[in-house]
């Protein structure tokens, strides 16, 4: 798609997902630019329209998560029913920008397991990105990454071999309904996924991906290997 504008060099923008170069302009609309991926699929907001600390806060304080709400709740079981089927009894767990109402991690936690909460603005207790977690749900939250790439980073090194990591996130699909998509319109989304751009980030770390729902991807990383004599 050709663009109006651009705030940064095409021949410098590097993906703000999987790190890959030379990523083309995209789009440009309602004064902001965003950037395509050639190898991970990815389309991101241009790093210099980035909202500020102080302009997330204030937009998340708008959310009305009730973890008590059924509605709400069912639209969680997206990602926590296909998850559940997944664990074993008893696992560690992290929810990974829980926000204000951390209503999956109440939810799993009804189901036996040990689940921590962490949130940049509402739960930042960074003591707990010092553990090994046996899943991690980010629920919601993969758009808001400013750098994804090194969230995924953490992600890896936090999850435990064998563990799983559960991402719900709105998949982008067809390119040209992304002007007019209700999720592009929301000024903390600042990254965009396809089904491809989960599978990718999975097999370069070597790890398996299912897609077990509409906009829900599991990925699974791998038991250590054994070491032999």
């Amino acid at each position: 798609m050709s663009a109006e504008r651009r705030l940064s060099s095409p021949d410098s923008m590097k993906c703000r997902v999987c790190g890959a170069p030379g990523c083309r302009p995209f789009l440009h609309v309602q004064g902001r630019d965003y950037w395509d991926c050639r190898i991970c699929s990815a389309v991101f907001l241009d790093p210099a329209a980035l909202p500020s600390p102080q302009e997330e806060h204030a937009h998340y304080l708008r959310h009305r998560n009730d973890p008590d709400d059924p509605r709400y709740r069912r639209f969680l079981s997206r990602l926590a029913e296909p998850l559940l089927a997944r664990l074993g009894p008893a696992r560690r767990g992290l929810d990974y920008g829980c926000g204000p109402g951390p209503g999956l991690a109440a939810m799993l936690r009804e189901k036996g397991h040990r689940v921590v909460t962490y949130d940049p603005f509402f739960a930042p207790d960074r003591s707990v990105l010092a553990g090994c977690y046996d899943f991690i749900v980010c629920c919601e939250v993969a758009e808001h990454f400013h750098e994804p790439a090194r969230e995924f980073a953490l992600l890896d090194r936090l999850l435990a071999p064998g563990g799983w990591l559960g991402v719900m996130t709105c998949f982008r699909t067809q390119d040209e309904l992304f002007a007019r998509w209700h999720y592009r319109r929301d000024p903390t989304h600042v990254v965009f996924y396809k089904e491809e751009t989960l599978r990718h980030l999975a097999a370069v770390r070597g790890w398996g991906c299912e897609i077990p729902r509409k906009d829900v991807a599991l990925m699974q990383k791998p038991e250590r290997e054994e070491k032999t004599a």
